[in-house]
């Protein structure tokens, strides 16, 4: 049975993945409070959960905030993609379940980009490149998943979001071909261009003006 601390971080949680709380924002125990109808406890016992999760932090004297990736997490974060989603993408076989999924998230973020809901199609690339993972296993994607939250927090840092994840819809398709017509390994050097691609660009963005620069 999930406690009430665990439901107001879902909650919370589900905030920051979305953009409901930027990044960088502070994030308001009164407000909050009211809000989930829970006590300053409860709250605060959800906001160490999301700190555990690497969401929120909380800063002396100023209170809790949502957590701004930086750099070096992004590094991080990338390297830790290659290793396993590139390897799930390598040896799976037509045998195996899960394509489907990696097909059901291609479309929909397809279908997300074609109403410009930008905020959508970046939870559906990450549903997809969650769905490629899962070729592997699904308890490595069980473990993958403070990974994922990271990325969609760090995605939020990128500016011009239809321009980044507008370029990447089709190589998601791409990747998903290449991995039905020529097979895992040749679709994982397709994926693993691709994600240092990526994780070049989004570097770029720390380097701009705003937050992790």
């Amino acid at each position: 049975m999930v406690s009430r601390a665990g439901r107001a971080a879902d909650e919370v949680r589900r905030g920051v993945l979305d953009g409901t709380y930027r990044v960088g924002s502070r994030l308001s125990e009164p407000d909050l409070c009211a809000r989930l109808d829970v006590s300053r406890n409860t709250l605060r016992e959800a906001f160490r959960m999301l700190a555990d999760e690497r969401l929120v932090v909380h800063e002396l004297n100023r209170g809790v905030f949502v957590r701004v990736p930086g750099a070096q997490d992004v590094r991080e974060l990338f390297e830790a993609r290659r290793l396993v989603e590139c390897a799930a993408v390598d040896g799976w076989t037509p045998a195996r379940a899960g394509v489907d999924a990696v097909h059901r998230a291609v479309e929909r973020g397809e279908g997300r980009a074609a109403v410009g809901d930008w905020t959508g199609v970046a939870a559906a690339d990450v549903e997809f490149h969650r769905a490629l993972t899962a070729l592997g296993s699904a308890r490595v994607d069980d473990l993958m998943q403070g990974v994922w939250h990271e990325v969609r927090l760090a995605f939020h840092v990128v500016a011009a979001p239809a321009r980044f994840h507008g370029a990447y819809l089709p190589r998601n398709r791409s990747v998903l071909t290449t991995l039905l017509e020529r097979g895992g390994p040749a679709a994982a050097r397709e994926l693993r261009t691709y994600l240092d691609e990526a994780e070049r660009e989004v570097l770029l963005a720390y380097r701009g003006p705003g937050p992790g620069a």
